[in-house]
């Protein structure tokens, strides 16, 4: 079934691209838009070709659906397209409105002329993907826009209105409301002229040589990891001399990048981001409830984060604290957070003053029952859990959402506290939560999928990337993290210190290390949690140095010492004797003998508790999907972009390598062999030669 509609106006042919929801480039499109191009060519009445999208968009670039299948390579591909489009000798005008980005644009730059809306969005976003632009876009561009302009766009990604670059050989003109008849209006214009092909012009630099030096050089610092920004300088560098010459070497580098790790996590990462939207169970066509008035419950920093959240949004928030002095306290903490972005620019006075107006303090559990959702961000304790939940049962209008921000808690037993359990869920924001991009979705045995539906909707209206997550302790993230601190300290008893451990996986990128992570959360956030852990599972292994740094009162950085010391004023972590001493004395205590523990070691150890305890939770049902795992840890926990997440990185590795390493780890002196013995998921998908993703 062919992508486009082919309509004739007179003596124009109009071909409308219609893949929605941004005309993908998939294979129905460019075979579509070829098949157009011939019947026009063949018809006599014809004297000129215009390419619109439908929709009030021209083209987002390439068909997502079509990655990793052999429709995204068949034949007539997106460069033959665009050869057809300049061997045309009929003029061919791109007509541009909405997205005209990645392969869009390179479509656009191939046809004969271009007239564009003002607002229409340009860009190659390819980089983001780890890619550069594959069909012609870093020799086009810099011959139209100019070296400097196209670079930035190029390596950047931005995404720019279409009226910054009227004036350019871009765009021949720019249309006003009605896009199709100024396209018509200017095709009457061009028709028996010859058009001058964009890979015939020059592109002009005064010192072209120097700049792409200095533009590569500087490219190469600020990339880190990833090797598309200086792979994109490369090519835009070739479009300086022959055009053939230069698209020869832009599929060259485009080929390499393909196959780089680094540009294959990107690509699961924006894959993943998409999936984790999915719930596999629940029907497309589930209804979702009102959200029009938020609760939040507890004015601190997690509450105040929270409420900001909805404030950005233009959602009234009810704001609920005990005393009035921590209810001032935390209104003033969200105004002084607004400040800090009116002071760099990035807010006016206006919005600042718009958003503090939307928040309705209170004292009173009352003045909440006619809110559509309440997320409660108190202490997190069971029992004050259940005072909170009896008392939102009680005052809860039908039908409100009601959602506890618990890290750990078990949700089914918050949900038993009320006559309502279908109408708890778990809305897990990370800190700072105004910022934090990643919010886990707890569903509960007795959740309903209206509930979930509508949370999951309103998480992308807060623009949160949003997981769903089933009932355990930990739930996802911190289920996880719970194994990999317990690697962690089981190294400092073995022979290691915070410092050697951090700087191990720091290392390879990730955003800090166990002990920099503890100190900054709280040392005792994590001692509480231990102590319940010890009550609950009196088996479990001890961890004797922690809990002695939390006697002595090292709490991280609020208390200016934890695993490091902190001087005033500076959160920079240095290494402090008394922690090492202590750290010798307990070891000594115990009867270890410590040994030396190299860097590749600590990394594995650490990435591969994430990874065993990541299949244990897809076993249990706990997380849908391994990419969904990714994604927490990617966006809530500081693992590196370039890795992709905990299971792209045990992929990579290779599943057969990934457990006869854990049996390794299990085999050294002093081991917790049951800590080690593989996932059953893990031994089954290495025996089949199957990755998780």
């Amino acid at each position: 079934m062919s992508a486009t509609d082919y309509q004739t106006q007179g003596r124009l042919a109009v071909i409308r691209l219609q893949n929605p929801p941004v005309n993908g480039l998939g294979h129905p499109l460019r075979k579509g838009i070829v098949d157009g191009l011939d019947t026009a060519n063949a018809d006599a009445g014809v004297d000129a070709i215009i390419l619109i999208g439908a929709s009030g968009t021209f083209s987002g670039g390439a068909d997502i659906r079509e990655f990793n299948t052999p429709a995204m390579f068949a034949e007539p591909s997106l460069a033959t397209v665009i050869d057809a489009i300049e061997a045309s000798p009929k003029p061919v005008i791109a007509a541009i409105d909405g997205a005209c980005m990645g392969g869009g644009l390179e479509l656009a730059l191939g046809c004969h002329y271009r007239i564009a809306k003002a607002d229409a969005q340009i860009a190659l976003p390819e980089v983001k993907l780890g890619l550069l632009p594959g069909a012609g876009g870093t020799q086009r561009l810099p011959r139209v826009i100019g070296l400097e302009a196209a670079l930035n766009l190029i390596v950047s990604g931005s995404i720019v209105p279409a009226k910054q670059f009227k004036g350019t050989d871009l765009f021949d003109a720019m249309a006003g409301d009605d896009l199709l008849a100024d396209a018509a209006a200017f095709a009457e214009t061009v028709i028996g002229k010859t058009a001058t092909l964009i890979r015939d012009i020059k592109v002009q630099h005064p010192e072209a040589e120097g700049f792409l030096m200095v533009a590569k050089n500087t490219v190469a610092a600020m990339s880190g990891h990833f090797p598309a920004p200086v792979k994109c300088v490369e090519a835009v560098a070739a479009s300086v001399g022959k055009f053939d010459k230069g698209i020869a070497t832009e599929r060259k580098l485009f080929g390499e990048l393909v196959n780089t790790p680094e540009s294959k996590a990107l690509r699961h990462a924006f894959f993943g981001e998409r999936a984790a939207s999915k719930i596999t169970d629940v029907p497309k066509d589930t209804p979702t409830r009102q959200i029009e008035k938020v609760a939040v419950i507890g004015a601190g920093t997690m509450g105040g984060g929270i409420t900001m959240n909805f404030l950005n949004a233009g959602i009234p928030v009810r704001l609920l604290e005990m005393k009035q002095e921590a209810l001032d306290r935390g209104i003033a903490t969200i105004r002084k957070n607004y400040e800090g972005r009116v002071k760099k620019g990035k807010l006016t006075e206006e919005k600042l003053e718009q958003r503090m107006a939307l928040i309705h303090p209170t004292l009173s559990y009352d003045d909440l029952g006619d809110t559509d959702l309440v997320i409660e961000a108190v202490f997190e304790d069971m029992d004050v859990k259940r005072q909170v939940f009896e008392k939102l049962d009680a005052v809860m209008k039908p039908g409100a959402i009601l959602a506890s921000n618990t890290s750990t808690l078990d949700l089914n037993k918050i949900a038993s506290f009320t006559q309502r359990p279908e109408d708890v869920v778990g809305l897990h924001f990370f800190s700072p939560a105004n910022v934090m991009r990643l919010l886990e979705v707890v569903r509960g045995d007795k959740t309903a999928d209206d509930v979930l539906v509508t949370v999951m909707k309103l998480g992308k209206t807060i623009r949160k990337l949003c997981v769903v997550a089933g009932v355990c302790d930990g739930f996802i993230g911190n289920r996880m993290v719970n194994k990999y601190v317990a690697q962690a300290l089981a190294m400092l008893q073995e022979g290691a210190l915070p410092q050697q451990v951090d700087k191990a996986v720091e290392s390879i990128g990730f955003a800090m290390g166990p002990f920099r992570m503890s100190d900054l959360a709280g040392n005792d956030v994590g001692w509480y949690i231990r102590k319940r852990h010890y009550e609950e599972y009196p088996d479990m292994p001890r961890m004797p140095i922690a809990d002695k740094l939390c006697e002595m009162g090292r709490f991280g950085q609020k208390t200016g010492a934890g695993w490091y010391k902190y001087v005033p004023g500076n959160r920079k972590p240095q290494p402090d004797p008394e922690v090492e001493q202590m750290i010798l004395d307990t070891c000594q205590e115990l009867g270890i003998e410590r040994r030396t523990l190299s860097d590749d070691e600590i990394r594995d150890r650490l990435v591969l508790s994430l990874v065993n305890e990541g299949a244990r939770i897809l076993e249990d049902g706990i997380a849908q999907r391994a990419s969904d795992i990714d994604m927490v840890y990617l966006n809530g926990y500081g693992f590196p972009l370039h890795l992709g997440g905990p299971m792209l990185y045990a992929d990579s590795m290779g599943l057969f390598n990934v457990e006869r390493r854990m049996r390794q780890f299990a085999a050294l002196p002093g081991a917790d062999a049951k800590f080690w013995e593989p996932a059953e998921l893990v031994k089954t998908l290495a025996a089949d030669g199957k990755t998780f993703n």
